[in-house]
């Protein structure tokens, strides 16, 4: 963000906000005491988005044998190097070889063997004539068989063959520790024979909501109480950047209460709960937490999701991380992926590393009226070559309808008392979105990441 464009909206005039960590603050702290998880075993078809624990090396060569890149002909380079449209060679054809055959023939002088792709390559032959430089078609076509055969093109030496341990060889190091598995890494793995592999195990993140007001979905809904929303959306996260939601439940504005709900949630690996973290008198999480462990911090310079504690809760020798997001739905999201997705990510042995952001031109102004960090909500689209952030609508934090429309994040500065419309911003790309649909030339944009 070129901050020079922006001077006029600089204030100093807001509250006091000296007793809040920054953004960057906070997280260091949480990724501070977040550790790297223990490795475990892994079969293949679960190992997606999981990180190896271990080098890999090849125990094969692939291909095992030298093979045929092309449908055609193995023959020999030389036997072939008069060969013209106008003046053919013709090559006898001693057989065929298919893909899982091991040849049986060797080519010989002025002779050739039809190979399909993948075959391997027969004894004395050392290229491949594609069937499309040879008058294959026209002896199918006219029923004259194939036991002779007319090249019309040279072939160069080693023409469309596959050598040996070209893709990888025995001993060498196939995938290196640390490697984010996806589709190319497991089909490789696969390629090697391994139907388990060393990975930095999912976390167990329970994940607990509190509150006198707030029922299960599926409860009827009492006067003046509201649907948990916040696990669902939590669990959901969770899931998608690779955890494992425990959902503990809901715990009501007792310390008894939450203290066992708590207490429940000691073998996972992480603790997240939603509300009772803020100054008001019900606000017990925090009073649990103290006594369970240590609170870290509890406030951040940010909006929505001022209200974050942090902290570690002891279970014998174990320590587990607790980060306690805001009540309002749009707050703990923006909270969840802020702090909690990097704890994840870290825990599953990954670069804790932020969302990508692309620069846009605001359509609405970005109050900031207290000196905090602002995460607003919008809609990015293209116009002419250049990407637009519209605002969702009213940026109450309980408006999670708000969110729904969100495909980024537009961050107006803790500095700033204002982004107004017309303004470049910096905006978050939310990772649960396909981002192409907005850009018709996604590569025109660059997309960095924070």
């Amino acid at each position: 963000m070129n901050h020079k464009n922006h001077t006029k909206h600089h204030s100093h005039s807001h509250p006091p906000t000296a007793n809040m960590l920054t953004v960057e603050d906070a997280l260091a702290r949480i990724l501070n005491l977040v550790y790297v998880l223990e490795e475990t075993s892994e079969e293949l078809l679960n190992s997606d988005n999981l990180v190896l624990a271990q080098d890999i090396f090849s125990s094969l060569n692939i291909p095992s044998l030298a093979n045929s890149a092309m449908d055609g002909y193995a023959v020999r380079a030389i036997d072939t190097k008069t060969a013209t449209a106008d003046s053919p060679v013709t090559l006898n054809v001693l057989g065929q070889v298919q893909a899982g055959d091991l040849p049986s023939l060797s080519v010989s002088s002025e002779a050739a063997i039809r190979i399909m792709t993948g075959a391997p390559i027969p004894e004395g032959a050392d290229s491949i004539i594609p069937y499309e430089l040879t008058d294959e078609r026209n002896r199918l076509e006219n029923n004259t068989g194939l036991d002779r055969i007319q090249i019309h093109s040279p072939a160069t030496l080693g023409d469309h063959v596959r050598p040996p341990g070209e893709d990888t060889s025995i001993g060498e190091l196939a995938l290196e520790s640390g490697y984010e598995l996806n589709p190319a890494g497991i089909g490789l793995l696969a390629a090697l024979g391994l139907q388990h592999v060393p990975v930095i195990r999912r976390p167990t993140v329970a994940i607990l909501a509190t509150g006198n007001e707030v029922q299960s979905p599926g409860e009827v809904l009492k006067p003046g109480h509201l649907y948990d929303s916040n696990t669902y959306g939590i669990a959901t996260a969770v899931k998608r950047w690779g955890g494992i939601p425990k959902i503990i439940g809901v715990a009501s504005d007792d310390l008894g209460d939450i203290r066992q709900k708590i207490l429940s949630s000691l073998s996972s690996d992480l603790l997240i709960t939603s509300a009772g973290v803020s100054g008001g008198a019900y606000d017990l999480v925090k009073d649990v937490l103290s006594e369970l462990g240590t609170v870290d911090f509890w406030s951040v310079k940010m909006r929505p999701a001022k209200p974050i504690a942090f902290g570690i809760l002891k279970n014998g020798d174990r320590n587990i991380p607790h980060i306690g997001l805001p009540g309002n739905p749009v707050s703990a999201l923006v909270a969840l992926i802020e702090f909690a997705r990097p704890a994840i990510m870290k825990m599953m042995g990954k670069n804790a590393r932020a969302l990508p952001t692309i620069e846009a031109i605001l359509d609405d102004d970005i109050e900031n009226t207290d000196g905090r960090r602002v995460y607003a909500r919008v809609q990015l689209y293209k116009q002419n070559d250049k990407v637009h952030a519209h605002l969702t609508g009213s940026q109450g934090s309980n408006l999670l309808t708000s969110m729904t429309l969100a495909n980024g994040l537009a961050i107006c500065p803790e500095n700033y008392s204002k982004l107004a419309k017309g303004d470049q911003v910096v905006v978050q790309l939310l990772d649960w979105l396909d981002h192409y649909d907005i850009l018709t030339k996604p590569h025109d944009i660059s997309i960095a990441l924070r």
